[in-house]
C-alpha cells in the first residue's frame, strides 16, 4: 500500500482543516517545499496536495508550489483542488505530475472525465468526497442525491482507474478511517482505491493495509505527531 503524506495550501502555506470547514484552517508548516523535503526524507516516493482555494474559484490558484515540489523532489505529485478543464491536466501533467485528481467534474461532468481518461490515461484520478455516503461537490459545500458506490462506478465505465474516497465527517478528526465503507467500494469496483480522512495512528495504516487498498493519505495524524510517516511507509513495503 502506498503512503501518500499531504498538503492542503491556502495562500501557499499548509493548512489543515477540520471536517472540510474553511473556517477551521489551521496553518500546519511554514513552507510547502520544506514540508515536501522532510516527507521525502521519511521515505516517501507520492505527495497528496490540493489546493484549497482552487477548489472555491474552480481553478488552479497555487500551481506554483504544486510544480515546485514536482520539479524539486523525487516525489510522485497528485494534485486536486479547481481542476475543471483538460488545459488544467494538462498544465499540471505536462510540468511534472505525475497524477492530477477530479472531484466536482466527475460529479457534474462526466463526458469530461471520459475525455480526459481518454488523453490522459492513468494520470487522471477521480475524488469521491461524501456525507453521510452521498456525494458532496464543489469544495464539500455542495451536497447530491448521488450514492457514492453509485459515483463510483459510473466513473469505473468511463474508465477511471484510480479513486480516492474521503468521508468528510472523517476528515481531519483523527477519528480513524471509515473503514467500512472503503472496504465495501474497494470489492464494488476494480479501481485502485485510495483512503483519505480520518487516520490516526500506525494501527489505522495497518487496518486499511491488510484491507487491500491501494493507498492511504495521512495529513493531521503526521502533523499532530500521532503517526510517525516513516513507520508507516515501512508497514507497507
Amino acid at each position: 500500500m502506498i503512503i501518500l503524506p499531504a498538503i492542503d495550501m491556502i495562500g501557499g502555506k499548509p493548512v489543515r482543516l477540520f471536517k472540510g470547514d474553511f473556517a477551521t484552517a489551521e496553518q500546519v508548516a511554514e513552507d510547502v517545499l520544506q514540508t515536501a523535503h522532510s516527507f521525502e526524507e521519511a521515505g516517501a516516493t507520492w505527495i497528496h496536495m490540493v489546493d484549497l482555494d482552487g477548489s472555491v474559484k474552480r481553478e488552479p490558484v497555487n500551481g506554483a508550489y504544486v510544480l515546485e515540489v514536482a520539479q524539486k523532489t523525487s516525489l510522485n505529485v497528485e494534485i486536486g483542488g479547481g481542476i475543471r478543464t483538460l488545459q488544467d491536466m494538462d498544465f499540471y501533467l505536462s510540468n511534472g505530475v505525475s497524477r492530477v485528481i477530479l472531484g466536482s467534474v466527475a460529479l457534474k461532468n462526466p463526458d469530461l472525465v471520459k475525455e480526459a481518461v481518454r488523453q490522459f490515461g492513468d494520470s487522471i484520478a477521480v475524488g469521491i468526497d461524501a456525507k453521510n455516503e452521498y456525494a458532496a461537490a464543489e469544495g464539500w459545500t455542495e451536497g447530491s442525491s448521488v450514492h457514492y458506490l453509485e459515483l463510483a462506478r459510473r466513473m469505473e465505465a468511463v474508465g477511471v482507474r484510480n479513486i480516492i474516497y474521503t468521508d468528510i465527517s472523517k476528515d481531519g478528526t483523527l477519528s480513524g478511517p471509515n473503514t467500512e465503507q472503503l472496504f465495501r467500494l474497494n470489492e464494488a469496483v476494480s479501481c485502485d482505491i485510495t483512503a483519505s480522512g480520518g487516520v490516526t495512528d500506525i494501527n489505522d495504516i495497518k487496518a486499511l493495509r491488510d484491507g487491500g487498498l491501494y493507498g492511504a493519505i495521512c495529513g493531521k495524524s503526521i502533523y499532530k505527531g500521532t503517526l510517525r510517516l516513516k513507520e508507516a511507509v515501512e508497514v507497507c513495503r
